[in-house]
C-alpha cells in the first residue's frame, strides 16, 4: 500500500503502526511551476520594442498634431502634419531599432564565439545559442508597426470633428485614455505594477503635448 502511494515507511510506533512520510507530494508542484516558469527577459526584448513604438506613435503625432492646431485651425493642416509624422515617425522607429537591435546581436556573438574559444568547447550548439538572441528584423516590423497603430489613434480622433476646440478637447482625451491602455498592457504583460505604469505614461504624454503647445504657441504668436 504505501509503495502504490509513493510513501516510504521509516520506523514503527510499539502499537505497530507504520510511520509513512510521502517522498513524491511536491513532485505535482514542481512541475506545474516549470510549466508555468516564463522567461520574461525573452519576453521584454519585442515587450519593450513594441511598447516603445506605439507610445512614441501615439505621442509624438497628438503632440504634433496639438502644436500646429495650436496656431491654425484648418483642419487638413492639422491632418497632413500627423500623417507626415506618421510615416517619417513609423520609418525613424523601423530604422533606429533595426540598427540598435542589429549592434547588440554582433557584440552578443561576439561573446559568444570568445567563450566558446577560451572553454574549447567545440560543440554544435551555436545554433541553439542564436536563437535566443535578439532578432533586429523582428524588433524593427515591431517598432514600425507599433508606431502606426499609435499614431493612428489621434488622426481618428480629429479627422470627423469640424469644430477646432472640441476637435483639441477629443484628440487629447482619446490620447489620454490609449495611455493608460498601453501602460496598463504593458504592466499585465511584463508582470510589474499597473498603477505605476499606467500613471508613469500618463504623465509623460501630457508633459509632451503640453510643451509642444506651449512653445508652439509662443513661437507662432510672438514670430520668434
Amino acid at each position: 500500500m504505501a509503495s502504490q502511494l509513493g510513501t516510504k515507511t521509516i520506523g514503527s510506533s510499539p502499537n505497530n503502526f507504520e510511520v509513512e512520510i510521502p517522498i513524491h507530494a511536491n513532485s505535482s508542484l514542481k512541475v506545474e511551476k516549470e510549466s508555468n516558469n516564463i522567461d520574461y527577459f525573452q519576453r521584454a526584448q519585442w515587450l519593450r520594442a513594441a511598447m516603445l513604438g506605439a507610445n512614441d506613435g501615439l505621442i509624438t503625432v497628438a503632440s504634433l498634431m496639438i502644436g500646429v492646431g495650436a496656431i491654425k485651425e484648418d483642419i487638413k493642416v492639422m491632418l497632413l502634419a500627423g500623417f507626415a509624422g506618421l510615416v517619417a515617425g513609423a520609418c525613424s522607429m523601423a530604422i533606429g531599432e533595426f540598427v540598435s537591435v542589429y549592434t547588440q546581436y554582433d557584440i552578443e556573438i561576439a561573446q559568444i564565439k570568445r567563450e566558446r574559444e577560451a572553454n574549447n568547447n567545440n560543440n554544435d550548439d551555436e545554433s541553439s545559442e542564436r536563437e535566443k538572441l535578439p532578432n533586429p528584423f523582428q524588433a524593427a516590423l515591431a517598432s514600425a508597426l507599433a508606431f502606426s497603430i499609435g499614431a493612428v489613434m489621434p488622426l481618428l480622433a480629429a479627422a470627423f470633428i469640424k469644430n477646432h476646440k472640441t476637435r483639441m478637447g477629443v484628440v487629447a482625451a482619446v490620447v489620454s485614455f490609449a495611455l493608460l491602455v498601453f501602460g496598463g498592457v504593458g504592466a499585465l504583460v511584463g508582470k510589474t505594477p499597473l498603477m505605476r505604469s499606467c500613471v508613469r505614461v500618463l504623465i509623460g504624454g501630457w508633459m509632451a503635448m503640453a510643451i509642444t503647445f506651449g512653445f508652439t504657441k509662443l513661437i507662432g504668436t510672438t514670430g520668434l
